[in-house]
């Protein structure tokens, strides 16, 4: 290890960080990973990559949030396998490099017909995996990852040893209209035949992002994405579709039924960003609170993505996911 990465092999941010990423870390990883696309929910293909740890003592599944694919969690997968877990990670459908709907007038779109089909989605991507890749697994999910891998553990899935939830959307964060009158609007524009676009007060993809108004607080960690985000037409995931945004408000009351979270017997590590506004945090704590072995941790200075924070927030906050991780090895 060289003094451009931290003690737990994450990269030191910098004027360097974009070419430290692209000329070291990107490499190694391509050499690492094998690449599939798997049938997902009735059968739409889904692009998976996982990677073998030289000596792995355990496998992470990476459960990637909205708008996002699994490239984006580059410098966490190369630390993690520097670490000795093994690693899948793949695109969620209307994500990425994974299957699209017809019918979806811009690129920058995300939709889905039903969060039911994401989870169904998870599930066929752990059972596809779980015999190749080493015992115990774990979920790391961030955002419309964590309420994908919370329905998910809801159904029983009690072979997974652990998960970490970095700002789950347990809720989103509905900005400027009350709940009722947005998931109002969008069934109203789904059963006008629009549900495949976007609401009308936002814009499509248009172009590099602005940093100041981003999830993000490491400058360098932004840019390095953000350029790959514009120079890629596939991963240029930006706004929801008015169903998606339906889905999106409705997952909530799915998420915290009655008896619902009671139903996650793996130990679960709830991390909140102290400024977000993408997710709700109340509902996060209300969620935590009823899993049997949970546990919430605010994270100081950090926004939605934690994992792009700058390098005082980031590198302890991953420590402690590391931690957890090997605490949790020997979990049955």
């Amino acid at each position: 290890m060289t003094e451009v990465f931290s003690e737990d092999y994450l990269v030191q941010s910098g004027s360097s960080y974009s070419r430290i990423m692209n000329d070291t870390v990107l490499p190694w990883l391509e050499s690492k990973g094998t690449v599939a696309v798997i049938p997902g929910f009735e059968n739409r293909p889904l692009y998976c990559v996982s990677y073998q740890a030289d000596h792995p003592v355990a496998t992470v599944l990476i459960v990637h949030g909205f708008t996002e694919n699994a490239l984006k969690y580059s410098e966490l997968i190369f630390s993690l396998l520097h670490l000795g877990f093994s690693v899948l990670a793949y695109d969620q459908r209307g994500h990425g490099r994974s299957w699209r709907a017809d019918g979806i007038p811009d690129c920058s779109i995300t939709h889905v017909d039903h969060f039911s089909e994401y989870v169904s989605d998870l599930q066929i991507v752990y059972d596809t995996y779980r015999k190749e890749l080493l015992s115990p697994w774990f979920i790391f999910a961030h955002s419309m990852g964590g309420a994908v891998a919370s329905l998910f553990l809801e159904r029983g899935n009690h072979e997974i040893s652990g998960a970490v939830f970095s700002s789950p959307m347990i809720a989103p964060y509905i900005r400027s209209l009350p709940v009722p009158l947005a998931s109002a609007l969008a069934a109203a524009a789904s059963s006008l035949g629009r549900g495949k676009h976007c609401p009308f007060f936002m814009k499509p993809y248009s172009g590099p992002e602005n940093f100041s108004t981003s999830c993000a607080t490491d400058p360098d960690r932004f840019a390095w994405y953000d350029a790959i985000k514009s120079s890629r037409t596939e991963f240029r995931n930006s706004v929801p579709s008015y169903r998606w945004s339906y889905e999106a408000v409705h997952v909530t009351e799915q998420i915290l039924a009655p008896d619902a979270p009671e139903r996650i017997s793996c130990p679960v590590i709830l991390f909140s960003a102290e400024t977000d506004f993408s997710v709700e945090r109340e509902p996060q704590q209300a969620f935590i609170g009823r899993v049997q072995n949970g546990r919430f941790i605010s994270v100081p200075g950090a926004r939605h993505e934690i994992y792009r924070s700058v390098n005082d927030v980031l590198f302890p906050w991953w420590n402690q996911v590391i931690t957890f991780l090997k605490a949790n090895c020997h979990y049955s």
